[in-house]
């Protein structure tokens, strides 16, 4: 959308009395020697970390926050205020950010339906971005942003903060200089807890926020909701977020690619599982909660010679009965967020995002990986230098690792009404080329299903077909039906356009 477009759109909505919040003048000439201004878009949450990384760098100011719930909106503009001593400007139409010449850089951690949009906005702007993962809500608009970026020269980062510590860092070299061997296959792990969000019913949008700008690029629903908690929960319903493999699982595909060596999508892709075991926990069998992503799914991803899989298991992992994997990260209960790499001559096991270990064949330690680092601090130097190549996590590494996600959740959507027995899904897996044992990693979560009170015979898992994909022209060659679901109709006044038209 044009600058002219932009204004009067916005001009039109307030008029309209779209607007909750005043929207005043922003934009001065930028001095030489001046900070960065920043704006932050989206900060109830992880958009807070966002502020915090902005105000403590000598480098960068925030100038203005766009929040479409107005409470939390003025209560970080007079935290920020307090620390920085300069209240930003509070908008809810990040277009106004993007028109202000008082601002040069602008992160966002909206849900995920806005990621790509905003990211898309600000560039055209001529503003360098910074997104939180996943970089795009599918796979279309992780191709426009990385076109988007090459087009306007602009600085784009993704929030896969992994890239900048020196623990991964350090551990992903020691790979590629074959510290465990021959390596062809990673597992990624995302055992997090993830309780029910509550029951699907009609809920009221809390009175304090602009629904209609908080929708943008999604379809408006009617103005009620089916969760009952309306920050956070959305990533649990496909409309606007991706379930975890999309949550957490960016990070750690992210992760499993860099070390693996991949850099493109890969061949094939196959997903199973369901929103499973939160009947059990009701103790009521015709309970259905709010989300509709999976809480349990396994993907495997086929890059030719070599392979990813990656599970995420969203009930209770208070104690796993999985043998190896409890071994390579030195525990049995909780949550397992991770990546198992494994190479001919041992193992590496990233546990945390700054600490690495690697074992030996036997599982006995042989050497460890720790620090943190400054991903936010790396940005401000690629944005200074006007470098892109400085970048740790540019859009086209994003965009890789959120279409690990994305492709993983197609698969599955796919499948979602077919269900099938444990024994039809031994026999659909043993047909599936892959680097893992996909029948053990089968036994694995049939038995955590099971261990949390699923039912599979009246609760069986979705197995959905095996895809075939075409990494260069970003197509399912033989299925129609897959290729559709890598992009979204888009409302009027937010579309996000193609890569040949950003």
């Amino acid at each position: 959308m044009s600058k002219v477009n932009r204004r009067r759109f916005i001009e039109a909505s307030v008029a309209a009395g779209a607007g909750i919040i005043a929207m005043p003048y922003i934009g001065r000439v930028q001095g030489a020697n001046e900070k960065l201004g920043a704006a932050v878009i989206g900060v109830g949450g992880r958009g807070n970390s966002h502020l915090g990384a902005f105000v403590n760098d000598a480098r960068t100011e925030v100038r203005v926050i766009v929040e479409v719930d107005e409470k939390i909106g003025n209560y970080r503009c007079n935290e920020i205020e307090e620390k920085q001593g300069k209240r930003p400007v509070l908008v809810n139409d990040m277009r106004h950010a993007f028109d202000s010449t008082d601002v040069n850089i602008m992160s966002t951690a909206t849900p995920n339906h806005w990621h790509a949009l905003a990211g898309i906005w600000a560039m055209q702007a001529g503003k360098d971005a910074y997104i939180e993962k996943p970089i795009s809500h599918n796979i279309a608009e992780g191709s426009a942003l990385v076109a988007a970026a090459k087009k306007y020269k602009r600085m784009c980062q993704v929030g896969t903060q992994c890239r900048s510590n020196p623990a991964i860092i350090n551990a992903m070299s020691f790979l590629h200089d074959g510290g465990i061997g021959e390596l062809k296959f990673a597992r990624g792990l995302c055992y997090k807890r993830r309780k029910s969000i509550g029951s699907i019913g009609d809920y009221e949008i809390p009175e304090n926020i602009d629904f209609n700008t908080w929708s943008g690029p999604a379809t408006y629903t009617d103005p009620k909701l089916t969760r009952s908690r309306f920050h956070y929960d959305w990533h649990w319903q496909r409309h606007y977020g991706n379930g975890d493999l999309g949550n957490q699982g960016p990070h750690q595909t992210d992760i499993a690619r860099w070390g693996l060596g991949v850099d493109a999508h890969p061949n094939a892709i196959i997903s199973y599982g369901g929103r499973l075991g939160y009947q059990a926990e009701r103790n009521d069998p015709h309970y259905v909660d709010a989300g509709d992503t999976a809480n349990t799914e396994v993907s495997i991803y086929d890059y030719g010679d070599k392979c990813m899989v990656f599970e995420t298991r969203g009930l209770d992992v208070t104690n796993s009965d999985d043998e190896e994997i409890n071994k390579l990260f030195n525990q049995t209960k909780g949550n397992k967020i991770g990546v198992i790499f494994y190479g001919s001559d041992g193992y590496l096991v990233q546990r945390s995002y700054t600490h690495c270990i690697v074992y030996d064949k036997q599982f006995k330690v042989v050497k460890e990986f720790k620090g943190g680092g400054d991903h936010f601090g790396n940005f401000i130097k690629a944005c200074q230098t006007r470098d892109a190549s400085k970048l740790n996590s540019d859009a086209w590494e994003g965009h890789l690792s959120a279409g690990v996600s994305h492709l993983g959740n197609i698969a599955y959507y796919l499948g979602e009404q077919n269900h099938v027995s444990v024994d039809e899904a031994k026999k659909i897996l043993s047909d599936v080329k892959s680097l893992d044992d996909n029948l053990t990693t089968l036994d694995r979560t049939v038995k955590h299903l099971k261990k949390n009170g699923v039912d599979l015979n009246k609760h069986p898992i979705s197995m959905g077909p095996l895809l075939k994909f075409d990494p260069k022209r970003e197509v399912f060659p033989e299925s129609s039906a897959a290729t559709a679901l890598l992009t979204r109709t888009y409302r009027e006044g937010f579309i996000c356009p193609t890569a040949d038209r950003v």
